[in-house]
């Protein structure tokens, strides 16, 4: 079955994102306390950003949001989410969550997961044509200004890749935080994560792909892959994509061929799996869309995206666990 976005999962997913990205509790933060003051609630201390359990799946569910209401204007929730974003995206807010960010304690907050998320919301807003996404893009900018500055002076010191299947991916973040710096043509931080990218994963051969571990919700081996197509022209990348997995065509590593089994969706770790489904096939898609139509990998890959989204796209909501992110993972995955 080939599943495809249209406006009727659209509008789920948007209701699925209205319903928790200004939901406060439950609520798990990521927070240092310097002091008795800093004894404060989600909204005190990220008043965009409050919602959706934690930040960084606030920060997503807006793009899921913002995406949508370009993507498809017409939408039954175009209002709610126009409501929701314009009374959140004001420059005060963005001003308390700057100085959330210039804390001491703060240097190392929500890296690299949230700070490439707020890059790819930035990047998306960017190309929004309305008067409402500029007015929205134009707030949002100083705190997108402030995460790309923390890329060009972290990447520096970064002298190793993570390859967990888990927040702390760095391709994963390099993927995301390279639309942003492709919108806006940064002249310092485009090129700082291409040679990133190609420092830490360039000569990678023979991937393994031993995956999945218990909370994985990216795929380690095919998130390097996707960074790797946004990185690499078209024939550099369909070269370096052989050695890295020589057995695609074939359906191998199997590993990726087969989707998470997910037993116990109330289980927030657990639940990551579902999330490891579908950005599993949102990499399958993506990967199979840059090679040759005639390319045998190209229809195993699509074939897999299929399988994976069957096994998870019904379990986008019905619990809390999932329903606060995984409505994103699945808009990646049908959009690619």
């Amino acid at each position: 079955m080939r599943h495809v976005l249209d406006a009727t999962i659209a509008s789920k997913l948007a209701r699925t994102a209205l319903g928790h990205v200004t939901r406060e509790y439950p609520n798990k933060l990521d927070h240092v306390l310097q002091g008795p003051e800093d004894l404060q609630g989600p909204r005190a201390l990220h008043p965009i950003f409050y919602g959706s359990f934690d930040w960084h799946s606030c920060v997503h569910g807006y793009w899921l949001l913002v995406h949508l209401h370009r993507r498809f204007p017409e939408l039954p929730e175009a209002e709610e989410i126009r409501a929701v974003v314009d009374a959140h995206f004001t420059p005060d807010n963005v001003a308390v969550e700057l100085a959330y960010l210039a804390r001491p304690s703060s240097k190392t907050f929500e890296r690299p997961y949230g700070w490439a998320w707020l890059l790819k919301l930035a990047a998306d807003l960017a190309q929004h044509r309305g008067a409402e996404g500029k007015r929205w893009h134009q707030t949002l900018a100083p705190l997108a200004d402030a995460f790309a500055e923390r890329f060009l002076d972290h990447l520096p010191q970064a002298a190793y890749p993570i390859r967990a299947g888990t927040h702390f991916n760095t391709a994963f973040a390099l993927a995301l935080a390279l639309e942003y710096a492709t919108v806006h043509l940064h002249p310092h931080l485009r090129p700082a994560l291409m040679d990133k990218a190609i420092a830490w994963y360039g000569a990678d051969l023979a991937c393994q792909a031993w995956e999945p571990s218990g909370d994985d919700f990216l795929s380690p081996t095919l998130i390097e892959a996707e960074c790797m197509r946004r990185v690499l022209p078209p024939d550099e990348f369909a070269a370096w994509l052989s050695g890295f997995l020589p057995h695609l065509a074939a359906g191998e590593p199997a590993t990726l061929f087969t989707p998470a089994r997910v037993t116990n969706r109330s289980d927030g770790k657990i639940a990551h799996l579902d999330g490891l489904n579908l950005s599993r096939a949102w990499c399958f898609r993506s990967l199979a869309a840059a090679l040759d139509d005639d390319d045998p990998r190209q229809a195993v890959m699509l074939a897999a995206a299929d399988t994976h989204l069957s096994a998870s796209l019904p379990h986008v909501t019905g619990d809390y666990m999932g329903e606060h992110w995984l409505a994103t993972y699945a808009l990646l995955a049908l959009g690619a």
